[in-house]
């Protein structure tokens, strides 16, 4: 058993597109802007692993257990980092939405709250999710504080949970949303997305 394929995914900042190696030149470069491969604790492949990682993730999307995107910019058509739905159990159904990066000239651009947005959408509306979960390395303080800001509840800390390649083992903190929290998180979401929005454009709801 598996989840249907979203394909591409659409909104007003950011496009997801299923990732592909034809993606790698501009995830290159967006693993350079920012050289985010040298924070310890994060996973961004440097520009020299990058096709290995997308070889990585679509072999992982062959086996059913992942569906990965590359985002792409919709001002500027820059490819600007990954995401994917993760540790997919489609029999319940529930997915982590995880192994996201975006280049830091992104930041703060509206794209990341808009890629949940669209991410989140489609599995609680679409696949009928009763949770989503997200994780993050304890020590990433950056990522615990935009998890949170989605209006994700944290469910615990498993420590000492996964050997990292800098050398340690790290704590990982787990949050979720459940499907009756959905509404409430859509309405902040597209509130936050509205705000990166050109004057006078419609800031209406997906689809």
């Amino acid at each position: 058993m598996a989840l249907e394929h979203p394909g591409t995914l659409r909104g007003r900042i950011v496009t997801l597109e299923p990732l592909s190696l034809d993606h790698l030149r501009g995830l290159q470069e967006a693993a350079r802007d920012g050289e985010l491969w040298k924070l310890w604790y994060t996973s961004v492949p440097e520009p020299a692993g990058m096709a290995a990682e997308i070889r990585r993730r679509l072999e992982l999307q062959e086996r059913g257990s992942m569906i990965p995107f590359a985002a792409r910019r919709n001002d500027t058509g820059a490819i600007i980092g990954m995401t994917t739905f993760m540790n997919i159990d489609a029999a319940t159904p529930r997915v982590e939405i995880g192994s996201t990066w975006n280049g830091a000239s992104a930041h703060g651009s509206g794209t990341n709250p808009e890629s949940k947005l669209l991410l989140l959408d489609h599995a609680f509306t679409v696949w009928g999710c009763p949770a989503v979960e997200f994780r993050t390395d304890f020590h990433n303080h950056q990522s615990r504080a935009a998890i949170a800001r989605l209006g994700a509840k944290q469910d615990g800390i498993l420590r000492s949970h996964l050997r990292r390649p800098a050398g340690y083992v790290r704590d990982t903190v787990v949050f979720s949303i459940i499907a009756s929290e959905w509404p409430g998180v859509r309405i902040g979401l597209e509130r936050r997305v509205a705000a990166h929005l050109p004057d006078g454009e419609d800031p209406g709801r997906l689809g």
